[in-house]
Protein backbone atom coordinates (compact mmCIF):
# COMPACT_ATOMS: atom_id res chain seq x y z
CA UNK A 1 0.00 0.00 0.00
CA UNK A 2 2.58 2.41 0.72
CA UNK A 3 4.34 2.26 -2.52
CA UNK A 4 1.31 1.89 -4.54
CA UNK A 5 0.60 5.25 -2.52
CA UNK A 6 4.75 6.39 -3.00
CA UNK A 7 3.96 5.67 -7.20
CA UNK A 8 0.77 7.60 -6.91
CA UNK A 9 1.80 10.75 -5.71
CA UNK A 10 5.42 10.81 -7.63
CA UNK A 11 2.93 10.65 -10.67
CA UNK A 12 0.63 13.19 -9.58
CA UNK A 13 3.85 15.30 -8.58
CA UNK A 14 5.17 14.23 -12.19
CA UNK A 15 1.96 15.25 -14.01
CA UNK A 16 2.09 18.50 -12.36
CA UNK A 17 5.56 19.64 -13.20
CA UNK A 18 4.89 18.43 -16.23
CA UNK A 19 1.84 20.81 -17.24
CA UNK A 20 3.88 23.56 -14.99
CA UNK A 21 6.95 23.57 -17.79
CA UNK A 22 4.23 23.68 -20.40
CA UNK A 23 2.43 26.75 -18.96
CA UNK A 24 5.87 28.43 -18.14
CA UNK A 25 6.99 27.96 -21.89
CA UNK A 26 3.42 29.17 -23.30
CA UNK A 27 3.71 32.61 -21.18
CA UNK A 28 7.22 33.02 -22.96
CA UNK A 29 5.65 32.43 -26.08
CA UNK A 30 4.17 36.03 -25.08
CA UNK A 31 7.51 37.85 -25.32
CA UNK A 32 7.39 36.43 -28.86
CA UNK A 33 4.17 37.69 -29.82
CA UNK A 34 5.87 41.83 -28.43
CA UNK A 35 8.93 41.43 -29.94
CA UNK A 36 6.93 39.94 -32.92
CA UNK A 37 5.05 43.13 -32.99
CA UNK A 38 7.98 45.68 -32.00
CA UNK A 39 9.96 44.84 -34.94
CA UNK A 40 6.95 45.02 -37.27
CA UNK A 41 5.46 47.90 -36.73
CA UNK A 42 7.19 51.64 -37.19
CA UNK A 43 9.30 52.93 -34.21
CA UNK A 44 6.78 55.09 -32.96
CA UNK A 45 4.54 52.66 -32.02
CA UNK A 46 7.17 50.21 -30.48
CA UNK A 47 6.69 50.93 -26.92
CA UNK A 48 2.67 50.39 -27.44
CA UNK A 49 3.35 47.15 -28.08
CA UNK A 50 5.03 46.12 -25.67
CA UNK A 51 2.70 47.59 -23.42
CA UNK A 52 -0.19 46.08 -24.79
CA UNK A 53 0.92 42.54 -24.73
CA UNK A 54 2.18 42.67 -20.92
CA UNK A 55 -1.31 44.28 -20.04
CA UNK A 56 -3.72 42.09 -21.82
CA UNK A 57 -1.52 39.43 -20.41
CA UNK A 58 -2.63 40.61 -17.30
CA UNK A 59 -6.51 41.14 -18.08
CA UNK A 60 -6.56 38.03 -19.29
CA UNK A 61 -5.63 36.10 -16.19
CA UNK A 62 -7.78 37.96 -14.09
CA UNK A 63 -10.83 37.21 -16.68
CA UNK A 64 -10.15 33.45 -17.25
CA UNK A 65 -9.69 33.24 -13.30
CA UNK A 66 -12.79 34.97 -12.35
CA UNK A 67 -15.08 33.87 -15.40
CA UNK A 68 -13.42 31.77 -18.55
CA UNK A 69 -12.48 28.83 -16.53
CA UNK A 70 -15.64 28.36 -15.60
CA UNK A 71 -17.74 29.06 -18.82
CA UNK A 72 -15.50 26.33 -20.38
CA UNK A 73 -15.37 23.70 -17.62
CA UNK A 74 -17.87 24.02 -15.30
CA UNK A 75 -15.23 24.87 -11.94
CA UNK A 76 -13.88 27.68 -10.29
CA UNK A 77 -11.13 28.18 -7.60
CA UNK A 78 -13.70 30.66 -4.91
CA UNK A 79 -13.40 27.76 -2.20
CA UNK A 80 -10.48 27.07 0.23
CA UNK A 81 -6.65 27.02 -0.61
CA UNK A 82 -6.76 23.42 1.20
CA UNK A 83 -8.67 22.26 -1.57
CA UNK A 84 -6.51 23.55 -4.03
CA UNK A 85 -3.90 21.48 -3.37
CA UNK A 86 -5.18 18.30 -3.99
CA UNK A 87 -2.90 16.41 -6.41
CA UNK A 88 -0.19 18.94 -5.76
CA UNK A 89 -2.33 21.60 -7.48
CA UNK A 90 -2.50 20.68 -10.46
CA UNK A 91 -5.28 21.73 -11.82
CA UNK A 92 -4.71 25.07 -10.54
CA UNK A 93 -1.42 24.64 -13.10
CA UNK A 94 -3.96 23.37 -15.51
CA UNK A 95 -5.54 26.68 -15.35
CA UNK A 96 -2.20 28.32 -15.52
CA UNK A 97 -1.64 26.26 -18.57
CA UNK A 98 -4.81 27.49 -20.52
CA UNK A 99 -4.86 30.63 -19.36
CA UNK A 100 -1.66 31.12 -21.10
CA UNK A 101 -3.56 29.87 -24.33
CA UNK A 102 -6.43 32.20 -23.74
CA UNK A 103 -4.11 35.08 -23.40
CA UNK A 104 -2.90 34.62 -26.70
CA UNK A 105 -6.36 35.37 -28.18
CA UNK A 106 -5.35 39.06 -27.33
CA UNK A 107 -1.88 39.10 -28.09
CA UNK A 108 -3.40 38.02 -31.95
CA UNK A 109 -5.54 40.47 -32.05
CA UNK A 110 -2.76 43.12 -30.49
CA UNK A 111 -0.82 42.56 -34.12
CA UNK A 112 -3.71 43.05 -36.14
CA UNK A 113 -4.93 46.61 -34.74
CA UNK A 114 -1.28 47.93 -33.83
CA UNK A 115 -0.60 51.88 -34.94
CA UNK A 116 -4.24 52.78 -34.61
CA UNK A 117 -6.32 51.79 -31.12
CA UNK A 118 -7.30 53.44 -28.48
CA UNK A 119 -5.52 51.79 -25.12
CA UNK A 120 -8.19 51.41 -22.47
CA UNK A 121 -11.13 50.40 -24.79
CA UNK A 122 -9.28 47.67 -26.86
CA UNK A 123 -8.14 46.68 -22.90
CA UNK A 124 -12.08 46.15 -21.69
CA UNK A 125 -12.82 44.23 -25.32
CA UNK A 126 -10.05 42.06 -24.56
CA UNK A 127 -11.45 41.00 -21.18
CA UNK A 128 -14.38 40.53 -23.29
CA UNK A 129 -13.35 37.93 -25.21
CA UNK A 130 -10.89 36.18 -22.85
CA UNK A 131 -13.88 36.08 -20.08
CA UNK A 132 -16.76 35.00 -22.76
CA UNK A 133 -16.38 34.20 -26.36
CA UNK A 134 -13.23 32.42 -26.05
CA UNK A 135 -13.97 29.97 -23.15
CA UNK A 136 -17.48 29.47 -25.13
CA UNK A 137 -16.09 27.70 -28.28
CA UNK A 138 -13.14 26.22 -26.25
CA UNK A 139 -15.46 24.65 -23.76
CA UNK A 140 -17.75 23.94 -26.88
CA UNK A 141 -15.02 21.65 -28.28
CA UNK A 142 -12.25 20.79 -25.29
CA UNK A 143 -15.07 20.07 -22.30
CA UNK A 144 -17.88 18.71 -24.44
CA UNK A 145 -20.34 21.48 -23.70
CA UNK A 146 -23.69 21.89 -25.13
CA UNK A 147 -23.53 18.46 -27.13
CA UNK A 148 -21.81 19.67 -29.94
CA UNK A 149 -18.85 16.82 -29.74
CA UNK A 150 -21.29 14.28 -29.48
CA UNK A 151 -23.45 15.20 -32.43
CA UNK A 152 -20.45 15.41 -34.69
CA UNK A 153 -19.27 11.83 -32.81
CA UNK A 154 -23.34 10.69 -33.98
CA UNK A 155 -23.28 11.82 -37.72
CA UNK A 156 -20.07 11.25 -39.00
CA UNK A 157 -18.10 8.91 -36.88
CA UNK A 158 -15.77 11.38 -34.96
CA UNK A 159 -15.88 14.30 -33.03
CA UNK A 160 -14.18 17.48 -34.09
CA UNK A 161 -10.07 16.75 -33.14
CA UNK A 162 -8.03 19.80 -32.44
CA UNK A 163 -5.42 18.61 -30.34
CA UNK A 164 -3.59 21.76 -29.63
CA UNK A 165 -5.89 24.85 -30.93
CA UNK A 166 -5.68 25.24 -35.04
CA UNK A 167 -9.09 26.44 -34.58
CA UNK A 168 -9.98 26.77 -30.75
CA UNK A 169 -7.08 29.30 -29.86
CA UNK A 170 -5.47 30.33 -33.94
CA UNK A 171 -8.53 30.48 -35.63
CA UNK A 172 -10.72 31.72 -33.16
CA UNK A 173 -7.84 34.65 -32.48
CA UNK A 174 -7.60 35.23 -36.18
CA UNK A 175 -11.02 35.70 -36.96
CA UNK A 176 -12.04 37.62 -33.88
CA UNK A 177 -9.26 39.75 -34.88
CA UNK A 178 -10.89 40.70 -38.50
CA UNK A 179 -13.51 41.56 -36.59
CA UNK A 180 -11.27 44.66 -34.94
CA UNK A 181 -9.37 45.42 -38.08
CA UNK A 182 -12.62 45.91 -40.11
CA UNK A 183 -14.21 48.10 -37.48
CA UNK A 184 -10.83 50.36 -36.84
CA UNK A 185 -10.50 50.48 -40.81
CA UNK A 186 -6.75 50.99 -42.40
CA UNK A 187 -4.21 53.24 -40.79
CA UNK A 188 -4.06 56.88 -42.30
CA UNK A 189 -1.37 56.88 -45.34
CA UNK A 190 -1.69 53.15 -45.77
CA UNK A 191 -3.93 53.55 -49.19
CA UNK A 192 -2.83 56.64 -52.07
CA UNK A 193 -5.21 56.63 -54.78
CA UNK A 194 -6.31 52.90 -54.18
CA UNK A 195 -2.91 51.76 -54.24
CA UNK A 196 -0.93 50.26 -51.17
CA UNK A 197 1.91 52.29 -49.51
CA UNK A 198 4.11 50.28 -47.60
CA UNK A 199 5.31 50.91 -44.49
CA UNK A 200 8.63 49.08 -43.59
CA UNK A 201 8.98 47.24 -40.25
CA UNK A 202 11.41 48.90 -37.25
CA UNK A 203 13.50 46.22 -36.74
CA UNK A 204 13.77 42.93 -39.03
CA UNK A 205 16.31 41.25 -36.13
CA UNK A 206 13.12 42.06 -33.13
CA UNK A 207 11.08 40.53 -35.70
CA UNK A 208 13.14 37.11 -36.03
CA UNK A 209 13.79 37.29 -32.25
CA UNK A 210 9.64 37.22 -31.59
CA UNK A 211 9.58 34.66 -34.16
CA UNK A 212 12.18 32.50 -32.91
CA UNK A 213 10.41 32.39 -28.88
CA UNK A 214 7.23 31.92 -30.55
CA UNK A 215 8.60 28.91 -32.28
CA UNK A 216 10.63 27.32 -29.40
CA UNK A 217 7.58 28.11 -27.18
CA UNK A 218 5.29 26.53 -29.41
CA UNK A 219 7.03 23.10 -28.59
CA UNK A 220 5.32 23.14 -25.22
CA UNK A 221 1.90 24.97 -26.66
CA UNK A 222 2.04 21.32 -28.62
CA UNK A 223 3.60 18.93 -26.76
CA UNK A 224 2.38 19.60 -23.43
CA UNK A 225 -1.19 20.05 -24.63
CA UNK A 226 -1.14 16.29 -23.15
CA UNK A 227 -1.69 17.45 -19.84
CA UNK A 228 -0.46 14.38 -18.12
CA UNK A 229 3.20 12.72 -18.62
CA UNK A 230 1.38 9.21 -19.86
CA UNK A 231 0.22 11.37 -23.16
CA UNK A 232 3.45 12.70 -23.75
CA UNK A 233 4.32 11.62 -27.50
CA UNK A 234 7.62 12.34 -29.72
CA UNK A 235 5.07 11.87 -32.75
CA UNK A 236 3.71 15.69 -31.85
CA UNK A 237 7.34 17.13 -31.11
CA UNK A 238 8.37 15.56 -34.11
CA UNK A 239 5.55 16.93 -36.29
CA UNK A 240 5.86 20.18 -34.86
CA UNK A 241 9.01 20.35 -36.51
CA UNK A 242 8.45 19.20 -39.53
CA UNK A 243 5.53 21.28 -40.23
CA UNK A 244 8.00 24.73 -38.86
CA UNK A 245 10.54 23.89 -41.25
CA UNK A 246 7.71 23.37 -43.87
CA UNK A 247 6.18 26.41 -43.02
CA UNK A 248 9.78 28.29 -43.47
CA UNK A 249 10.59 26.86 -46.44
CA UNK A 250 7.83 27.59 -48.20
CA UNK A 251 7.61 30.44 -47.43
CA UNK A 252 10.99 31.30 -48.23
CA UNK A 253 10.51 30.27 -51.93
CA UNK A 254 7.24 31.96 -52.77
CA UNK A 255 7.56 35.07 -50.32
CA UNK A 256 11.11 35.43 -52.31
CA UNK A 257 13.09 35.43 -49.86
CA UNK A 258 11.41 38.43 -47.72
CA UNK A 259 12.61 38.51 -44.09
CA UNK A 260 9.47 39.05 -43.07
CA UNK A 261 7.33 36.14 -44.87
CA UNK A 262 10.67 33.86 -44.02
CA UNK A 263 10.13 34.32 -40.33
CA UNK A 264 6.39 34.56 -40.11
CA UNK A 265 6.41 30.89 -42.28
CA UNK A 266 7.42 28.76 -39.26
CA UNK A 267 4.73 30.36 -37.07
CA UNK A 268 2.00 29.77 -40.43
CA UNK A 269 3.25 25.96 -39.92
CA UNK A 270 2.93 25.66 -36.32
CA UNK A 271 -0.43 27.09 -36.45
CA UNK A 272 -1.60 24.68 -39.15
CA UNK A 273 0.12 21.47 -37.01
CA UNK A 274 -1.65 21.83 -33.83
CA UNK A 275 -5.06 19.94 -34.81
CA UNK A 276 -3.24 16.92 -36.16
CA UNK A 277 0.26 16.98 -34.61
CA UNK A 278 -0.89 13.53 -32.59
CA UNK A 279 -2.24 12.27 -35.61
CA UNK A 280 -0.22 13.09 -38.86
CA UNK A 281 2.64 11.02 -39.92
CA UNK A 282 5.45 13.41 -40.04
CA UNK A 283 5.41 13.78 -44.11
CA UNK A 284 1.58 15.05 -43.24
CA UNK A 285 2.87 17.12 -40.94
CA UNK A 286 6.06 18.42 -43.53
CA UNK A 287 2.71 19.12 -46.65
CA UNK A 288 0.70 20.99 -43.99
CA UNK A 289 2.95 23.45 -42.74
CA UNK A 290 4.43 23.83 -46.31
CA UNK A 291 1.04 24.94 -47.43
CA UNK A 292 0.42 27.04 -44.25
CA UNK A 293 3.31 28.95 -45.13
CA UNK A 294 2.04 29.75 -48.81
CA UNK A 295 -1.52 30.76 -47.77
CA UNK A 296 0.23 33.08 -45.27
CA UNK A 297 2.22 35.05 -48.24
CA UNK A 298 -1.00 34.88 -50.71
CA UNK A 299 -3.34 35.93 -48.44
CA UNK A 300 -1.22 38.52 -46.79
CA UNK A 301 -0.65 39.84 -49.67
CA UNK A 302 -4.20 39.22 -51.30
CA UNK A 303 -5.65 41.09 -48.02
CA UNK A 304 -3.42 44.18 -48.40
CA UNK A 305 -4.01 44.69 -51.78
CA UNK A 306 -7.46 44.31 -52.48
CA UNK A 307 -9.60 45.30 -49.81
CA UNK A 308 -8.71 48.76 -48.63
CA UNK A 309 -10.22 47.93 -44.66
CA UNK A 310 -8.49 45.00 -44.16
CA UNK A 311 -5.11 46.47 -42.86
CA UNK A 312 -3.93 43.91 -41.10
CA UNK A 313 -0.89 44.93 -39.36
CA UNK A 314 1.09 41.55 -38.47
CA UNK A 315 -1.27 39.61 -41.05
CA UNK A 316 -2.85 37.88 -37.63
CA UNK A 317 -5.84 37.07 -39.79
CA UNK A 318 -4.27 34.78 -42.54
CA UNK A 319 -1.48 33.53 -40.31
CA UNK A 320 -3.79 32.33 -37.34
CA UNK A 321 -7.33 32.99 -38.95
CA UNK A 322 -6.43 30.95 -42.52
CA UNK A 323 -4.06 28.96 -41.20
CA UNK A 324 -5.96 27.74 -38.17
CA UNK A 325 -8.84 26.38 -40.53
CA UNK A 326 -6.15 25.05 -42.99
CA UNK A 327 -4.95 22.84 -39.67
CA UNK A 328 -7.80 21.58 -38.67
CA UNK A 329 -8.92 20.61 -42.12
CA UNK A 330 -5.66 19.35 -42.92
CA UNK A 331 -6.05 17.36 -39.47
CA UNK A 332 -9.06 15.61 -41.48
CA UNK A 333 -6.92 14.54 -44.34
CA UNK A 334 -3.66 13.85 -43.13
CA UNK A 335 -4.89 11.99 -39.89
CA UNK A 336 -6.97 9.29 -42.32
CA UNK A 337 -4.71 5.97 -41.70
CA UNK A 338 -4.93 5.91 -45.07
CA UNK A 339 -2.16 8.53 -45.39
CA UNK A 340 -0.14 7.35 -43.13
CA UNK A 341 -2.06 8.70 -39.47
CA UNK A 342 -3.67 7.03 -36.35
CA UNK A 343 -7.21 7.57 -37.80
CA UNK A 344 -10.35 7.95 -35.41
CA UNK A 345 -10.99 11.47 -37.35
CA UNK A 346 -13.56 12.54 -40.01
CA UNK A 347 -12.77 15.00 -42.84
CA UNK A 348 -16.39 16.36 -42.18
CA UNK A 349 -16.24 16.85 -38.22
CA UNK A 350 -13.11 19.23 -39.01
CA UNK A 351 -14.94 21.32 -41.67
CA UNK A 352 -18.20 22.13 -39.65
CA UNK A 353 -16.42 22.36 -36.21
CA UNK A 354 -13.90 25.12 -38.03
CA UNK A 355 -16.70 26.49 -39.75
CA UNK A 356 -18.63 27.04 -36.06
CA UNK A 357 -15.20 27.94 -34.62
CA UNK A 358 -14.96 30.91 -37.51
CA UNK A 359 -18.61 31.83 -36.76
CA UNK A 360 -18.12 32.08 -32.88
CA UNK A 361 -15.20 33.90 -33.64
CA UNK A 362 -16.15 36.69 -36.14
CA UNK A 363 -19.67 37.32 -34.78
CA UNK A 364 -18.65 37.53 -30.90
CA UNK A 365 -15.60 39.99 -32.43
CA UNK A 366 -17.86 41.94 -34.01
CA UNK A 367 -20.42 42.03 -31.29
CA UNK A 368 -17.57 43.33 -28.61
CA UNK A 369 -15.64 45.51 -30.84
CA UNK A 370 -19.13 46.81 -31.92
CA UNK A 371 -20.12 47.34 -28.52
CA UNK A 372 -17.26 49.18 -27.44
CA UNK A 373 -16.60 51.25 -30.23
CA UNK A 374 -20.28 52.37 -29.61
CA UNK A 375 -19.84 53.45 -26.39
CA UNK A 376 -16.22 54.79 -26.35
CA UNK A 377 -14.13 54.34 -29.62
CA UNK A 378 -11.38 52.06 -30.46
CA UNK A 379 -9.66 54.28 -32.41
CA UNK A 380 -6.66 56.88 -32.08
CA UNK A 381 -7.59 60.38 -33.17
CA UNK A 382 -5.53 61.25 -36.75
CA UNK A 383 -3.14 63.29 -34.80
CA UNK A 384 -2.53 60.71 -31.83
CA UNK A 385 -2.00 58.07 -34.91
CA UNK A 386 0.51 60.86 -36.46
CA UNK A 387 2.61 61.46 -33.36
CA UNK A 388 2.54 57.55 -32.45
CA UNK A 389 0.62 55.73 -29.97
CA UNK A 390 4.30 55.60 -28.06
CA UNK A 391 3.57 59.63 -27.50
CA UNK A 392 -0.03 60.26 -27.26
CA UNK A 393 -0.80 57.08 -25.17
CA UNK A 394 1.93 56.49 -22.93
CA UNK A 395 4.00 59.64 -23.30
CA UNK A 396 7.42 58.51 -23.89
CA UNK A 397 9.11 57.04 -27.15
CA UNK A 398 11.40 53.81 -27.12
CA UNK A 399 14.35 55.57 -26.96
CA UNK A 400 15.31 57.89 -24.10
CA UNK A 401 16.11 61.06 -26.68
CA UNK A 402 12.30 61.01 -27.80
Amino acid sequence: MDITSAVHTLTESANTLFILIGAIMVLAMHAGFAFLEVGTVRHKNQVNALVKIMTDFGVSAVAYFFVGYYIAYDAHFMTAASELTASNGYELVKFFFLMTFAAAIPAIVSGGVAERAKFYPMLIASALIVGVVYPFFEGLIWNGNYGFQGWLENQFGASFHDFAGSVVVHAVGGWIALAAVLLLGARNGRYRNGRVVAFAPSSIPFLALGAWILTVGWFGFNVMSAQTMDGISGLVAVNSLMAMVGGVLVAMLVGRKDPGFIHNGPLAGLVAVCAGSDLMHPVGALITGGIAGAIFVFMFDWAQDRVERLDDVLGVWPLHGVCGVWGAIACGIFGQASLGGLGGVSLMSQIIGSIAGVAVAFIGGLIVYGVVKAISGIRLTEEEEFNGADLSVHRIGANANE
